[in-house]
């Protein structure tokens, strides 16, 4: 598995509060743990660890999408990663993945502002 994407955010709030908002975000709903969505057309297993207060998806063939919310000095760091799971034609996925790669900071920024929004506090992107 090799990271293709590493994308930050800082939101002032706890990470238990920011987690549970980043699981409604991303479609997760009850107490599951894994289960299956469609996204974009494409089928992705969700897994859920609400101890690591994390969420990846993985879809079709070399992607993979984690997003979790750690402790941060001003509240809460949330961190976007893409990986490239792919097994034996890897070399390919750099064709494919432009796409989703140059979409990711966008999308993470809007959710970013949601986010905040929500809990009515600041977020922003920030550099790593």
């Amino acid at each position: 598995m090799t990271e293709l994407l590493a994308l930050y955010a800082v939101v002032e709030a706890p990470p238990e509060r920011v987690a549970e908002v980043v699981l409604e975000l991303a479609g997760v709903e009850g107490e599951g743990d894994t289960f299956e969505v469609v996204k974009g057309g494409s089928r992705m297993t969700v897994t859920v660890d609400r101890g690591r207060r994390e969420v990846a998806m993985q879809g079709e063939w070399w992607y993979r999408g984690v997003t979790s919310v750690e402790p941060d000095p001003l509240g809460s760091r949330v961190i976007h990663r893409i990986f490239n799971v792919a097994e034996g034609n890897g070399w390919a996925v750099r064709f494919v993945a432009r796409g989703p790669l140059n979409a990711a900071p966008r999308s993470f920024a809007e959710t970013v502002r949601r986010i905040g929004e929500q809990l009515g506090v600041p977020a922003r992107v920030v550099d790593d």
